[in-house]
């Protein structure tokens, strides 16, 4: 399992060929590390992409021309090797294709390819998605980063387009025996689009956010002037942190999917906020992670 890096005068970053993931995002000379690493005590992981599905599966199955398929939470890509197509002094590119293993869980045909590129002390994470099969190819994708913070006393900006998001969000709020959504929503108050963190946010999972209510999350860290800037154009995300651990990171994850709702039909053209390529079509998406003062 190879590593690779790319820097610049301001960030340094440290991709792995397992997964295409972002391993470390640092500030260049001094080391500082903004990504949490992945300690299992908390999380497994670091920053994985969710490829064909986002989140989980009502019972853990889902129907595709009268034939019943079953797929891992999140998907597989995520646990598979990719290859690096492309390199060069500020941009990686990694591809992967579907495999005879692939197809017996998800019978399409595809080629998933994850870039990076850093531009000053921001590095862009674009996703593109090709359909090589003869039909219709159906799927979702997002991303899981976990970025170091203080769930006691760090803080969330929300903005849109630019300002600051009004003093409420809506979060749809997931059912812990299923992993899918539930009916229930709830109010995320909010003093002009600042969030102070608490552990207890995610007593529940993640914080679903539908509806393109924000397309900007900063993390201010108490005491640290560096804040981290994730700015997407997902049509939702979540907000997310392990419940009852009072771990020490938080993700922000742009999606183009989710999980299912609790009694869904498992029919794969009927999933919310799933995504549908024409033969010969192509997919893409991208989100940002910019360290500012």
């Amino acid at each position: 399992m190879a590593e690779h890096v790319l820097k610049n005068d301001e960030l340094q970053i440290r991709v792995s060929d397992h997964g295409a993931e972002l391993r470390s995002l640092t500030k260049a000379g001094t080391g500082k590390e903004f990504m949490f690493q992945a300690d299992s005590k908390y999380w497994g992981r670091t920053s994985p992409v969710l490829f064909p599905i986002v989140g989980g599966l009502w019972e853990n199955k889902y129907v595709y021309n009268n034939k019943t398929y079953e797929l891992p939470k999140h998907g597989f890509a995520r646990d598979m090797d990719f290859n690096l197509v492309k390199e060069s002094d500020d941009e990686l590119l990694f591809e992967l294709k579907d495999t005879e293993d692939t197809l017996k869980i998800y019978p399409f045909k595809f080629r998933l390819q994850i870039g990076y590129k850093l531009n000053g002390s921001k590095v862009s994470i674009t996703y593109n998605v090709v359909n090589e099969n003869d039909d219709v190819m159906y799927f979702s994708i997002g991303a899981h980063p976990a970025f170091i913070c203080d769930l006691n006393t760090d803080k969330l900006v929300f903005e849109k387009d630019g300002a600051s998001v009004e003093d409420k969000l809506k979060s749809n709020v997931i059912d812990m025996s299923s992993g899918c959504l539930s009916e229930k929503v709830i109010d995320i108050k909010t003093e002009g689009g600042v969030l102070t963190l608490e552990p207890e946010l995610f007593d529940e999972d993640a914080l679903i956010l539908e509806n393109r209510q924000a397309d900007s999350v900063t993390i201010i860290r108490k005491n640290d002037e560096d804040k981290i800037k994730v700015s997407f154009d997902a049509p939702l995300f979540g907000v997310w942190s392990p419940d009852k651990k009072n771990a020490p990171f938080v993700c922000i994850e742009p999606w183009n999917g989710r999980c299912d709702r609790v009694g869904f039909s498992h029919i794969l053209e009927e999933r919310e906020y799933g995504n549908k390529l024409n033969v010969g079509e192509s997919f893409k998406s991208t989100f940002s992670v910019d360290i500012i003062r």
